[in-house]
């Protein structure tokens, strides 16, 4: 799953599924089995290897452009107890953190996934902080975290044994609903020297004290070893994941936190690679939509042509047919 417990799993599942696992077991859409789906003109009809399989396909990845999935089938893991928590570090040494996390994620095992970041803590202090799930044995969780712990030394250590589901709710408390959020983000091509001054620059300055970045997620491992045409979720390489997620509570705070946002994303902006990861985007329309389906879009235009040629489901990332249907 994701890594925020109130996230909604159709949603997160049909988009991808970045989570503290999927360095070991992948995406969530990796591990879908079997779905059911409701398509436009009202069949029922399941979708998996072996039925349907051109619909399983685009199902991972495509979103909700096909119909509405009814239900999802997925393969489980006995996970647990993880290693899991993060360290702070002031976010005056941004740079010099920043640059040994590089060298750390860039290292890790599967079991190990990290995320790093600028946000406020609840007493109001700004932090770079790495957060991080080791999903192996406890023992040696301690022994591959030992050099992320151990340096700085950072201003607090929060690791320990927890269980899957704690650490998954781990963010919850900073992402509650009702809040105002502006979300941008994109892969970068690489974290090289020229990125991680543009990510310094930006770190510390947002105009809330509820955002959350400039953020990297590091993706690794499983997920990075799919073919990027296995599914129709094209993302596949190795990289890091950048983003600014942006938290208010006034409505009238957004005409500082929206263009700030923007901001911090065209400086990273040179950096980044092709594409999107479809979950994080926007409204409907966001220009970034057809790039987040990559090299994949005219397969997917030819299902959406099969299974819904009139564009009845619009209210998404969409995927137009080629000529619709009226």
């Amino acid at each position: 799953m994701g890594v925020v417990s109130k996230t909604g799993i159709a949603g997160l599942t049909l988009g991808g599924g970045w989570g503290h696992l999927s360095g070991m077991f992948g995406l969530a859409l990796d591990n879908l089995i079997g779905v059911d789906v409701v398509t436009a003109d009202g069949r029922f009809m399941t979708a998996n290897a072996s039925e349907n399989e051109d619909l399983f396909w685009g199902a991972r990845g495509g979103g909700g452009n096909f119909g509405v999935v009814t239900s999802l089938q997925y393969r489980l893991y006995e996970v647990g107890p993880v290693l899991g928590g993060a360290v702070f570090y002031p976010v005056a040494k941004t740079r010099e953190v920043l640059r040994f996390y590089r060298e750390f994620a860039d290292e890790s095992p599967d079991e190990l996934v990290t995320q790093a970041g600028v946000f406020t803590t609840p007493d109001g202090v700004v932090v770079f902080a790495v957060g991080a799930c080791y999903c192996g044995s406890v023992s040696t969780g301690e022994w591959v975290l030992r050099p992320l712990r151990n340096f700085g030394p950072p201003i607090a250590d929060l690791f320990s044994p927890m269980s899957y589901v704690q650490i998954q709710s781990m963010f919850d408390p900073f992402f509650p609903p009702g809040r105002q959020s502006y979300v941008k983000a994109n892969f970068l091509r690489s974290l090289d020297e020229n990125a991680m001054e543009a990510f310094v620059d930006l770190a510390g300055k947002s105009p809330s004290p509820l955002t959350f970045g400039p953020w990297l997620e590091h993706w690794h491992g499983a997920a990075a070893r799919v073919g990027a045409t296995d599914t129709a979720f094209p993302h596949r390489k190795p990289s890091y994941n950048f983003l600014i997620w942006s938290n208010w509570i006034n409505p009238s705070d957004s005409e500082k936190n929206i263009p700030w946002t923007r901001s911090c994303f065209d400086a990273m902006r040179p950096f980044m690679d092709a594409g999107a990861y479809m979950n994080y985007l926007e409204d409907e329309g966001d220009p970034l939509a057809r790039a987040a389906y990559g090299a994949n879009y005219d397969r997917l235009v030819a299902l959406k042509n099969k299974y819904d040629p009139s564009n009845f489901f619009r209210m998404n990332h969409n995927i137009k047919p080629s000529q619709p249907v009226h």
